[in-house]
């Protein structure tokens, strides 16, 4: 996608919420398309919006061989990560990225304090996945934006295998595409097809302002300070 199409998408869901979304789709008659499994959730309370970059992994097929603990960490499980398990699209994360990743639906510890740190500097804005996170105490100070459907404890060796990168995928069960729009907050995530982005954005802030309009009679009713949400 051309730089200047994602700047316009990226502005277009500067203040939206999830639920603005999903009003703003039902309106466009995506009733049944768009918003992720509602056991993906937030590891914390935050929001985060972007175009999807997307990887697949599968279940590890192949044979675990026999050895010491001290072949397994000196040798073999470095080879893992280099080989079978490996992390290629990482090196393409852009500023604006938001890392969608299917594992197939398994608890395995994919991304942790450290990949999802990496990632997030080089310019990603929230992560999702089917399956596992892991380091999450770490997650938490580092304030990485993470949905996932499980919390996690294990690494990726003899669980999990790199298939594929920037392909179209299926999380949550909804297919997800490079550069499709994902929104998440505190009440979920959702995806937005690049085709009607801009369109439901449209619709979205039309949404969102009469939300804030109604919100702030009941502020100033009740004589609290007005915040950012309905400003």
């Amino acid at each position: 996608m051309k730089d200047q199409k994602r700047e316009e998408l990226l502005a277009a869901y500067a203040d939206l919420r999830v639920c603005d979304v999903r009003d703003a789709m039902d309106a466009l008659g995506y009733f049944h398309y768009g918003s992720l499994d509602a056991r993906i959730r937030p590891l914390w309370r935050t929001r985060a919006y972007g175009l999807a970059r997307t990887a697949r992994y599968l279940p590890y097929t192949g044979p675990v061989p026999r050895m010491s603990a001290k072949e397994y960490r000196e040798k073999w499980s470095g080879i893992y990560y280099h080989e079978i398990c490996t992390y290629p699209w990482c090196d393409d994360v852009e500023e604006g990225d938001f890392i969608v990743i299917d594992q197939s639906g398994l608890n395995v510890g994919l991304m942790g304090s450290d990949n999802s740190f990496g990632c997030f500097n080089a310019g990603a804005r929230g992560f999702v996945s089917n399956g596992g996170v892991r380091d999450t105490d770490e997650l938490l100070l580092q304030k990485i934006p993470f949905w996932s459907r499980y919390i996690g404890q294990t690494m990726v060796q003899v669980r999990l295998q790199f298939e594929a990168k920037n392909i179209p995928i299926a999380v949550g069960r909804v297919q997800v595409r490079p550069d499709d729009m994902v929104v998440a907050d505190g009440d979920g995530v959702i995806v937005v097809p690049q085709e009607i982005a801009l369109e439901a954005a449209e619709w979205a802030h039309e949404e969102h302002e009469s939300d804030k309009k109604a919100r702030r009679k009941h502020y100033l009713k009740a004589g609290m300070e007005l915040d950012d949400t309905v400003k």
